[in-house]
Order: C-alpha cells, then sequence, then structure tokens
C-alpha cells in the first residue's frame, strides 16, 4: 500500500529483530489516530551464513525505508537471556536493522519487550497471542490481514508502543496499568 503523502503526518516503522525471522510493522499517524499500513516477516532460516541472514535484514529494511519513507523507527531491544550466544546474534541483527535506519538517517527509538507488552496490554509478561489480539482490536485489523507469524505483530507493537510514548500530552495522567485505568476512569468501561 503507497502512502498518501498529503496526508500523513508521522510514519513509524517498528522492528522485531531476529536472525531467523524478522518482524516487521509499519502504522501511519493522523492526529491521534494511528491506522496500519503493513506488515508482515523477513524469513531468514534458507541463509545457513549468519552474515548473509544480517545482509538481508540491512537489505529488507533498508527497502522498508524507501518504500514507506517512515519519520521514526521503533525496535525491539534484546533481552537478557541465559544463552549468551543467542543474545550476541539477536543483537547483531538489530545492529543491522539499526544501520539501515542510520544509513536513511531515520531516527531510531529502542524499547524493551517488557515496556511495549505493557503500553500494548497493561500487562508487561503479555504472551504474544494477547499482543496480536490487542493490536488487533486497537488498529481494527480485518482477521483475514492477520499474519500467522506472531514476529509481524511484535514488529507492529514496536511502532504502536512508540507511537503512545511519543503522543500522550504532558497534561495527561499515565495510568500504572489497566485496573488503574478503569479506576479512575468508570464512565468509560462497559461490559462485555
Amino acid at each position: 500500500m503507497k502512502l498518501p503523502e498529503q496526508t500523513a503526518e508521522r510514519v513509524i516503522i517498528g522492528i522485531d529483530p531476529g536472525t531467523v525471522v524478522m518482524g516487521y510493522g509499519v502504522l501511519i499517524v493522523r492526529g491521534r489516530t494511528t491506522a496500519l499500513v503493513t506488515m508482515g516477516v523477513l524469513k531468514l532460516d534458507r541463509y545457513e551464513n549468519h552474515y548473509l541472514r544480517l545482509h538481508r535484514i540491512y537489505q529488507k529494511v533498508l527497502a522498508l525505508m524507501d518504500e514507506y519513507h517512515p519519520d521514526e523507527m521503533a525496535i525491539e531491544a534484546p533481552f537478557f537471556g541465559k544463552n549468551v550466544q543467542s543474545m550476541l546474534k539477536l543483537g547483531r541483527a538489530q545492529g543491522a536493522a539499526i544501520a539501515a535506519a542510520l544509513n536513511r538517517e531515520i531516527p531510531i527509538f529502542e524499547y524493551a519487550p517488557l515496556k511495549i507488552k505493557m503500553a500494548i496490554t497493561g500487562n508487561g509478561q503479555a504472551s504474544k497471542e494477547q499482543v496480536a489480539g490487542m493490536l488487533q482490536r486497537i488498529l481494527h485489523i480485518p482477521e483475514a490481514d492477520m499474519l500467522p507469524q506472531l514476529d509481524a505483530t511484535d514488529g507492529l507493537a514496536a511502532a504502536y508502543c512508540h507511537y503512545m510514548q511519543t503522543t500522550r500530552p504532558m497534561h495527561e495522567k499515565a495510568y500504572a496499568g489497566w485496573k488503574d485505568f478503569i479506576a479512575k476512569n468508570p464512565g468509560k468501561v462497559r461490559g462485555l
């Protein structure tokens, strides 16, 4: 989908880096309204050479930048796990995506997985399925447009998290979670 340049206020690309599957999502922001432009995955498992995978990540992110002309990139930060080698590979994948954004002079914003999940679902321990379901509701994504690879919605989640972090007016109160929101806004909650 090509972006209507004259109506776009801001375009945000989100990246979920990975050396087997990289997820991405692109949002368009008009005022306080967001809409999905595209989301997808880059499958890298057919490439045995790790450096070739990094090159493909770099090329794909450059291609996305050239097609959608994002104003900003949000990327998921590597999480600290027990497997140091996996973490290093994930950091390299993130670096390849960052290098592509730097090549196009796109500002980069990094978010921890916990922060992304918290921004989308109100629960930092939410599953990938919960994040995908919430994004589907928030952005009104038809079921037919949802991808089976949750890496795509993880990339979209990074973009939406960035939107939420950068568009909240300073006078607006932050909430500690959904329970806090419900307690402070009982008139905005309706039964299902």
